[in-house]
């Protein structure tokens, strides 16, 4: 056993103080950062001979269980046989990425005797052991391959035995099968088991010769899957007696496999395996080593057979007995192949028949997806057995690829390449709780028990399933809100959700169905100011309503002693470095630790503390890895030890706790988020469409994270000016041949003027100009503000799921526009291109697709809406249609205009999937899945992401989880992903005269990825001209050059910063991204036709490093750290000048990846990230939903360089700044200054919009404030928001009485935020305001907050 805690006083990884972030050395190791630096030679069995034949036996396994089996087997053969001995060495796959080791594997298997391979699944892997293997394969005596990739399977070599071989009357099974595998989802192990069991009838078909080389191939295969020492001591005499020439003539009498139950329920404490429940029970309830409550809680156990056969189960020992301990009883189940539903459905149901669940719990210790392990997994099959079964499903993990101490040291916690294997491809399956409950020894290979993590493991799964067994009236539920920024007006925060409203329709539904929620408040108003307000307060408030929220107080739930806390809270004094002495003073009085909130029955409202160095930059600058203030520790302390909580709500996107610092991902007992989540269940309400975010949340904080839906989304429509301009073209394009054509023209430019449109649409300076243009000309100034207009109307509509192609689909889909403009003979593409020229004739001929898609859309839902409002079948509309009274109504929406004639039987396919994605849209289980998860039943999977991309993101209420990260980017990615690159590189040609930029930063997102499959990391390599290719498991993970001649224009050369979160996610697409970048860095090009080259053979000579270091072009944060907190320091207000934003993008983003070292995560290389800064001559970023742009949220400011770029660059150039807009089929590149202004017409000036969000109050205000702050941040990073933008604002919000009023009423701290972004946006020169516009802004600044503090 090895102790992972107790915390140490100074945490690792913690912040030093310095500037200067902890090192952690992974040794000199034989992996140089590939992480396991164990040195194979220590696995290395060398023999004394005595004059006896000597065998060489070379081995490459995945996992190390064989090791020590392998290892007794051997030194069994070399005490005991006297005509033979054997030399033994070992690697585990992960190990030959490493030069020296993968040198001396080339060597041992040159000179070896026998050679096996097992579960060789990672492509670039099992291509360097076709490398080392192939050409010594003839001079092996044998070479047994057991479930790997098809290309290692093929160097099977057995006498005159072939994989080929296995199939019957001369048909080849597995040919058949490794053909049939990627179409399957099937895994080689399942088909191999298969085969072993018809083997009978394979071989006659054999010649007697051939059939023996076949039988010996299976009996080594039930030898390997038996894999104890007696079977491989016994594998290795077979084989040699039969196939070594020196011991031909020697007989071992080797014993028959011996053999395993397939599935089957084991116990470290059993007499033997049992392959029936009863029996089991019969043995359990009879133990007299132990005595169990009546109502014990049962937790089933989900283990892999290789480990109990190889005698390496310690870490299964450890998990069974402290469950046990805990008075848990325990079924562990077993499956020899990588399909563990089978022993789910077989041993987890009531064994006397009723079909109830007999476990409450199901902890999987595999670490593997629940149908076919690390090969490829099919989640289907594994959510349908747990569905059924519903109950929680935790899957944790025991380290594979690092041994205990490597783990503990790394600051990415658990090895990237079991993150893609054993976290993320059970998440598909509704897994949640990635913990690492198991080390392994670096000298034996076993696995071993972590204590610390198993006690963790075992309480939380078995809260878990006491969430089944409590009486709904007794269970404590702690509901949890945020509160960021740290300003009262922001309590309650969440992306796309009104909180409080929510809260209160949960504990409503919470009431109705048996749980003790004490005296609910009469309204969601109420509620607010009950958790806001103290009581003393709230007296006071009902006489005058409108001093809301006049105190500057929380409602104090609880007041923690200082002794109190430190009895309580374990990881206290580790706290004392950063933040002193408790209490400190966040969440403090000066005496005592504050925990507010408010109480209602059974139910607990508290208010997350916050982060806690918002208000201080220097911190900011420096917080590599803070840690949580006392007063946040405090909060989860009371939530766990003091209200006892059953369960943990978090409500909304999203909190601090899963940002906490800590390992990325498998948390040790000192990382943060794992201490402060202790263990209580966490629940956690999260938007749909941030599936990346919610995968930390999952990760991090061992969240079961529930979608919700983002508001529906609606056209922006046209305000002010722009209606009037619209009703202009109009009569322009009736009267266009007219007299009249002149006088509207000049009147439609004007009106654009006052719109502000003249910085998007080149406008002519005066009328005498119009006077002389040609109708063509003029037209072409109408067409580029008509385009202009229709942009911003159409911008976030649900006809947007009819717009795109869904080739994929069965059947295939065909958008809308592409159908309506076949049916007029046009090609869409052609369309899209003419619009985006401004060509008049193109812009209306697109602008009519769209209003016919819409009024179909609109019809079809009119169609399909009841009496009553709700979506369902009109049950008139349908009698009339059966009587042949009406017609479809798509049909009805196309009679009589020019698209009429439009494919029937396309339109058919179209319109069944928009009601498919009607009736998910509608029909919501977000309450349901609550519920659910609180009754301790397991919760569906199902993707996050855009429902307009993806409609499988609805019906919302399901377990976000992410995607496979080896399946991106996807052939459909790659081709938006070159018509993006064209389009952009295009684009800053023409703005450079004709010259193509030299190098492009580009941010990476992970939750656009997600959506996108991968769109924005395509972009990166089709700039480099590299494109990712599948492998043959169709997992992205290979490259290939783009010859110059296919490409037709030069490399570009990229910076990329990803965001932490795509860091977490996607660690093995930033590996191909370097591999990418540096593959294009190395090709032998003239460097006028290769940036790349052209830069790193330059930064090569300027740092004294090789090209291919030179080379490093992906960066982002250290581990466990988020965002360059120029965010914070912008919403806080708390910086000094736009230099000291700077110098925290460059300290904190300047952390460097390299795929030559992929264990080692990210490494600080500041003199690369500034050297390749300076040569960008493009910023560049990703929209690419409809729901959130550029002002919706701070990240996207964060992450901008611009004006960094400009200051690192020796000529002090600012660069060019483009957004690609990928929200609908025509995908748009514009610069950052045309979509900030887009941004701040559809969204803040737009009274649709800032109607909308004043229609929830407190949280609306509050939204219209957010929205000021981050515009200001895209003034302080690019400075491309233009003084109208201000201005306008200002008359909207501050000018008019009735809307300031309006503002002040509602959430008097948010509008004085927003009162001080205005004056700070003048102070910092980035609005210049008249003197009368600042002097009412202070004026009103002094008014509310005499009303904050309750002067009259």
């Amino acid at each position: 056993m090895v102790a992972t805690g107790p915390r140490l006083p100074k945490p690792i990884g913690g912040d030093m103080g310095g500037d200067e972030p902890l090192r952690i050395s992974l040794g000199e190791g034989m992996m140089g950062g590939g992480f396991t630096n164990v040195d194979p030679e220590s696995r290395r069995i060398v023999p004394d001979e005595h004059g006896r034949t000597k065998l060489k036996v070379v081995y490459v396994v995945l996992e190390a269980q064989y090791q020590a089996s392998l290892s007794a087997a051997v030194n069994k053969i070399n005490t005991h046989r006297k005509e033979v001995c054997v030399e033994l060495v070992g690697y585990l796959l992960e190990e030959l990425r490493d030069a020296k080791n993968f040198a001396n594997f080339q060597k041992d298997v040159a000179s070896a005797n026998i050679f096996i391979g097992s579960l060789i699944f990672i492509e670039e892997l099992a291509d360097k052991i076709v490398q080392a293997v192939q050409p010594c394969r003839d001079s092996l005596d044998a070479c047994l391959i057991f479930p790997s990739m098809p290309a290692v399977m093929k160097l099977n070599k057995l006498g005159s035995f072939s994989m080929s071989q296995l199939g019957g009357g001369g048909k080849s099974a597995i040919g058949e099968f490794m053909k049939n595998m990627r179409q399957q989802n099937d895994n080689f192990e399942e088909q191999l088991l298969k085969l072993v069991r018809t083997l009978p009838k394979v071989l006659k078909f054999l010649p007697s010769d051939k059939a023996q080389d076949a039988r010996n191939y299976v009996n080594s295969l039930q030898y390997w899957l038996g894999g104890n020492d007696e079977n491989l001591e016994n594998l290795i005499l077979n084989i040699a007696q039969q196939y070594s020439p020196p011991c031909k003539n020697m007989n071992f009498e080797p014993a028959e496999p011996e053999l395993f139950p397939d599935v089957g329920l084991w116990h470290p404490l059993a007499p033997h395996m049992y392959e029936d429940l009863k029996e089991y029970l019969n043995w359990y309830d009879t133990r007299k080593d132990v005595t169990f409550a009546k109502d014990a809680p049962v937790i089933g156990l989900v283990l892999q057979r290789s480990h109990l056969v190889t005698g390496d189960h310690g870490h299964y020992d450890g998990v069974v007995a402290e469950l046990e301990a805990r008075g848990a009883k325990v079924v562990p189940v077993f499956a020899g192949g990588l399909d563990f539903s089978a022993p789910v459905k077989k041993f987890f149901y009531d064994p006397l028949g009723s079909g109830r669940a007999f476990v409450n719990c199901v902890v999987s210790l595999t670490g593997f997806a629940l149908v076919g392990g690390p090969a490829r997994q099919d989640a289907p099959k594994a959510v349908e057995a747990l569905k059924s079964l519903n109950v929680p499903y935790l899957v944790s993990l025991p380290l594979v690829f690092q041994t205990t101490e490597e783990w503990l040291d790394s600051e990415l916690g658990v090895h990237p390449v079991q993150v893609a294997l054993q976290v993320a491809l059970p998440e598909l399956d509704g897994g949640i709780e990635p913990i690492v409950f198991a080390g392994r020894d670096s000298n034996t290979g076993k696995s071993h028990s972590l204590p610390d993590r198993i006690e963790s493991l075992c309480s939380r799964a078995i809260n878990w399933a006491n969430l089944a067994r409590k009486e709904k009236k007794e269970k404590k539920l702690a509901i949890t809100v945020f509160s960021f920024p740290p300003d009262k007006g922001n309590v309650g925060t969440a992306a796309y959700l009104n909180v409080f409203g929510s809260i209160y329709r949960v504990l409503k539904d919470l009431q109705r169905d048996g749980y003790d929620v004490g005296q609910l408040p009469m309204s969601e108003e109420a509620l607010i100011k009950s958790v806001l307000t103290q009581e003393a307060l709230i007296k006071s408030v009902l006489t005058q309503d409108e001093a809301k929220f006049n105190s500057a107080d929380l409602n104090i739930a609880y007041k923690m002693s200082v002794d109190e806390y430190q009895k309580l809270c374990p990881y206290a004094e580790a706290l004392e470095e950063n933040w002193g002495k408790p209490p400190g003073n966040l969440n403090s009085n000066g005496q005592e630790l504050l925990v507010y909130g408010k109480q209602f029955g059974n139910v607990f409202i508290g208010v997350q503390p916050t982060f806690g160095y918002e208000g201080d930059p220097m911190r900011l600058l420096f917080s590599k890895s803070a840690s949580p203030h006392h007063g946040f520790a405090a909060y989860y302390t009371y939530l766990e030890k003091i209200f006892g909580a059953d369960a943990v709500l978090h409500f909304g996107t999203h909190g601090s706790l899963e940002f906490m610092p800590g390992k990325q991902v498998g948390m040790s007992g000192v990382c943060y988020p794992d201490s402060l989540i202790g263990t209580i269940p966490n629940l956690y309400y999260y938007a749909a469409n941030n599936p990346s975010e919610a995968t930390i949340a999952k990760r991090r904080s061992y969240a079961n994270t529930i979608s919700y839906l983002t508001p529906p989304a609606e056209n922006a429509g046209l305000y002010k000016g722009l209606k009037e301009l619209k009703e202009l073209i109009s009569s322009y394009q009736s009267m266009r041949d007219s007299g009249r054509a002149v006088a509207i023209c000049q009147t439609i430019i004007e009106t654009a003027r006052q719109c502000n449109l003249d910085k998007d649409v080149k406008l002519p300076e005066d009328d005498q100009v119009v006077k002389e243009m040609s109708v063509d000309e003029r037209d072409g100034i109408v067409g580029g503000v008509y385009r202009k207009l229709m942009e911003i109307e159409a911008i976030a509509t649900l006809v947007n799921i009819a717009e795109l192609d869904r080739p994929d689909n069965d059947p295939p889909i065909k958008g809308m526009p592409g159908l309506l403009a076949a049916a007029i003979g046009r090609d869409i593409e052609e369309i899209y291109a003419g619009n985006n020229k401004g060509v008049l004739a193109d812009v209306e001929c697109l602008q009519q697709i769209t209003e016919a898609s819409r009024n179909c859309v609109r019809e079809f839902v009119k169609d399909r809406t009841g009496f009553d409002g709700r979506i369902g079948t009109n049950w008139l509309a349908q009698l009339s249609k059966s009587l042949g009274l009406s017609v479809e109504p798509w049909v009805r929406a196309l009679q009589g205009t020019q698209f009429a004639s439009a494919d029937r039987v396309e339109l058919v396919t179209l319109f069944t999937y928009l009601e498919f994605c009607l009736t998910q849209v509608v029909q919501d289980n977000e309450l349901g899945a609550l519920r659910e998860a609180l009754e301790g039943k397991y919760t569906e999977p199902g993707p996050g992401g855009d429902p307009i991309r993806n409609p499988g993101v609805l019906p919302t209420g399901k377990n976000i989880h992410a995607l496979d990260p080896q399946s991106i980017p996807t052939a459909a990615a790659l081709k938006n992903a070159r018509v993006v690159v064209d389009r952009l590189l295009e684009r800053q040609k023409e703005e450079m005269g004709g010259k193509y930029p030299e190098s492009i930063a580009v941010v990476l997102w992970g939750t656009d990825n997600i959506k996108t499959y991968g769109e924005s990391l395509a972009q990166v390599c089709m700039m480099v001209g590299v494109k990712p290719v599948p492998d043959a498991l169709g997992r992205v993970n290979k490259l290939e050059v783009i010859p110059l001649e296919e490409l037709g224009r030069p490399r570009v050369d990229v910076v990329v910063n990803c965001s932490g979160v795509f860091r977490d996610l996607f660690v093995n697409q930033m590996n191909l991204l370097d591999r990418a970048i540096k593959l294009a860095a190395e090709q032998d090009e003239p460097v006028e036709m290769n940036f790349v080259r052209k830069h790193a053979l330059q930064q090569a000579e300027d740092l004294g490093v090789s090209v291919r270091d030179a080379a490093t072009r992906v960066f982002s944060n250290a581990s466990g750290s988020y965002s360059s907190n120029v965010n914070l320091a912008v919403e806080n207000s708390s910086w000094s000048d736009e230099q000291q934003l700077q110098e925290m993008y460059l300290s904190r983003k300047s952390f460097a990846f390299n795929s030559d070292r992929p264990g080692a995560g990210g490494e600080m290389n500041r003199d690369v990230f500034t050297a390749a800064m300076k040569t960008v001559d493009v910023t560049f970023q990703n929209l690419d939903s409809s729901e959130i742009s550029l002002t919706d949220v701070s990240h996207y400011f964060d992450s901008d360089p611009t004006k960094l770029v400009a200051g690192l660059r020796d000529d002090g150039k600012m660069p060019s700044a483009f957004i690609a807009d990928t929200t609908t089929a025509n995908a748009q590149v514009r610069s950052l200054g045309e979509t900030v202004r887009l941004d701040a017409r559809t969204k803040l000036l737009n009274p649709k919009w800032y109607e909308g969000m004043l229609s929830s109050g407190y949280e609306g205000v509050r939204e219209i404030q957010k929205r000021l702050t981050n515009t200001m941040g895209w003034s302080a990073t690019s400075g491309m928001v233009d003084n109208w933008v201000y201005d306008e604002a200002n008359a909207t919000f501050i000018e008019d009485p009735e809307m300031a009023q309006r503002l002040m009423d509602a959430n008097p701290n948010s509008f004085r935020k927003l009162v001080a972004t205005f004056l700070e946006a003048n102070g910092r020169g980035y609005w210049d305001a008249q003197p009368e516009q600042l002097e009412r802004l202070r004026q009103m600044y002094m008014d509310v907050e005499d009303k904050i503090e309750g002067v009259e």
